[in-house]
Parts: structure tokens; sequence; C-alpha cells
């Protein structure tokens, strides 16, 4: 028997982009930088290389990020703990309002991400790290 999603991806995007802090690549720029904000990259490592970072932003997998952020959890990543405001961002903005909306659900605050992703942070003239050769 064929499976039959009950809640596709544009729904659970759209939710997740209703009940979250979205910033503007420009506001996102704007915060760069600062002691009390943690940039937070949940793209796939090979994205990483492929692409180039945001200077600073610390990479949590997106398929590691509750257990990273979790104090309870084996794989705890300090930098979670700490009273910042974390702005998450992915390649184009999808997967990061999905794992914005879940650690907020978790209780993680100020959190946000950066509408379009980091596609849109260097259309935007943010600083990147380019790839490593």
């Amino acid at each position: 028997m064929p499976q039959t999603i009950q809640k596709g991806y544009k729904a659970l995007l759209s939710e997740a982009e209703s009940a979250i802090d979205r910033l503007t690549p420009e506001e996102a720029i704007a915060l760069h930088g600062r002691d009390d904000v943690v940039f937070v990259d949940v793209r796939d490592i090979r994205e990483l290389e492929r692409d180039g970072r945001i200077p600073g932003a610390v990479h949590a997998p997106r398929g590691m990020l509750e257990f990273w952020v979790d104090p309870e959890s084996p794989y705890h990543r300090k930098v979670f703990a700490e009273d910042k405001r974390f702005v998450l961002f992915c390649a184009a903005g999808w997967r990061s309002a999905l794992a914005t909306k879940t650690l907020q659900d978790m209780g993680l605050k100020p959190v946000a991400d950066v509408i379009g992703g980091f596609g849109a942070w260097r259309d935007a003239h943010g600083p990147v790290d380019p790839p490593k050769e």
C-alpha cells in the first residue's frame, strides 16, 4: 500500500515560518560579530566545504541539533547553554526555519532564522569565508 502523507513540507514550512522570528539577510548581517549573538549553521559539512562559511558561525548539523541543544543529552554542546541570541541558517532557509521552530518548541530563546539562508546572506554581501581548496 502506498504511503499517504498527511502534511507535506510546504505546510510544515508555512507553520514554522508563521511561528518564528525571521530575519532578513540585512538584519542578520547587522547582528554579525556581536558578542550576544551566535550564528548556527545547520547545513551538511559538504555544503560548508563547497560553498564557504559565515565567519564565526557554529556548525551544528541539522541531524544532531536537538541533541546538541538539550543539556540532558550526552551530545550537549555548551554553546547552546549560553545566554545569547541564536540565529540559524541553512542554504536556502527551509531547514533552518524548521530547526528554529523545533528549538523554539524546546524552549531555546531567543532564536531566529535567516530568510533565504546562506545564499541570501551571500547575495546581500554578508561576510563569507571561502571554501577550502
